[in-house]
């Protein structure tokens, strides 16, 4: 078996790691196979990173042949133990799972139950459509955030390298199986600014300025729109926009812009307990028995759950779970919901923090 290690020098990471650990206790994590079974393949290749003495460095296990396998895992793992937190990409699907059955085989000891873990594939992967993204493999997230790397080989490729490997020992072949696990190391490094678009949907949104704006649409139809202005916990590595669910964001460093729609028509809140309500056909209006009793018997009726409601001409915002109560709705069957843009309301600007988490959440997950 051989070892690797390469120090990255004046690397430095964008993206504020040290909220999840302490760097020094972070490892990082790719695995090299034969093939995708644990059964009927073996793990040639582990590389990892770490932050030691003010540096990132990549070290790397190779097994010379198969039979160095065993060797390879009982050295990596014990060099693992001292760290608390693992990264990977896909590593819960793929590495770990591999490692730990590998692990079993040989009767090593495997303890990354006892570590906290971040997949970075797992986190990015729901946001693809966002991103507008064809997928979320590293190579597609490196162009996407413009990181060029050296190696031109694809994991599968490489199969059959290491085999050729194992028969000539070319050390130019030693060196390209080398390259492709450490150019994924170092990706692996390079792409963690596009966790701040995890960090955009999950973490707090500061609404820094609140407006609405008046124009007239393509067929001259007046309009209004609520304008945020926002701020992010993580800079976003590229500019983004979308649109989605009516409403409009574009994103770009520490701020972005969400517009929504504002709704000035007459809907319709719906009296949860109607067994206490008759409904006035003749008004459209269901009244409290308390109040309603006094109406004559011909101009009233027991309320049922699709007419007990009060109607109201407003302007309003739509929600799509109920973040803001009263809720209305146009009909009782009706899956939109919306919430009356008062006077209070407006002056909440903490409410419209969560407000924009709210519909950016529904934009980059909808249907």
């Amino acid at each position: 078996m051989k070892t690797e290690e390469i120090i990255l020098g004046n690397f430095r990471l964008k993206y504020p790691l040290e909220r999840l650990a302490p760097l020094d206790k972070i490892l990082f994590l790719d695995i090299e196979t034969t093939g995708f079974l644990s059964s009927s393949s073996i793990i040639y290749l582990i590389g990892c990173a770490f932050y030691s003495e003010g540096n990132w460095t990549i070290k790397q296990w190779f097994a010379q042949s198969p039979d160095e396998e065993v060797e390879l895992i009982r050295s990596f793992l014990a060099f693992a133990a001292k760290y608390s937190y693992l990264v990977h990409y896909n590593g819960n699907t793929f590495d770990l799972p591999f490692i730990k059955q590998k692990a079993e085989k040989y009767g090593i000891a495997c303890s990354f139950n006892e570590m906290e873990g971040l997949d970075i594939y797992r986190r990015i992967a729901p946001y693809k459509n966002f991103l507008k993204l064809p997928d979320c493999k590293l190579r597609t997230i490196e162009y996407f955030l413009g990181i060029n790397r050296e190696d031109i080989y694809k994991g599968g490729e490489l199969i059959a390298v290491y085999k050729e490997f194992t028969q000539s020992h070319d050390y130019s072949l030693y060196h390209a199986l080398l390259l492709h696990n450490s150019d994924d190391m170092k990706g692996m490094l390079e792409v963690l600014p596009v966790l701040s678009y995890y960090d955009l949907f999950n973490c707090s949104i500061k609404a820094r300025k609140v407006q609405a704006n008046y124009y007239n649409d393509i067929h001259g139809v007046p309009r209004k729109e609520l304008v945020l202005q926002l701020v992010f916990a993580s800079p976003l590595p590229v500019s983004v926009s979308f649109m989605g669910k009516g409403c409009h964001f574009k994103g770009e460093g520490y701020e972005g812009t969400l517009i929504i729609p504002i709704y000035e028509e007459e809907l319709k809140y719906f009296y949860a307990n109607y067994k206490d309500y008759f409904y006035l056909p003749t008004e459209d209006v269901a009244l409290h028995k308390s109040i309603a009793s006094f109406v004559d018997k011909d101009y009233r009726e027991q309320a049922t759950a699709s007419n007990c409601y009060t109607r109201k001409f407003s302007n309003y915002l739509p929600q799509w779970k109920v973040l803001v109560d009263p809720f209305f709705k146009r009909e009782y069957r009706s899956k939109e919901l919306f919430f009356e843009l008062t006077d209070d309301i407006k002056k909440n600007r903490q409410l419209f923090s969560n407000y924009a988490s709210h519909v950016l959440n529904v934009m980059a997950l909808q249907d």
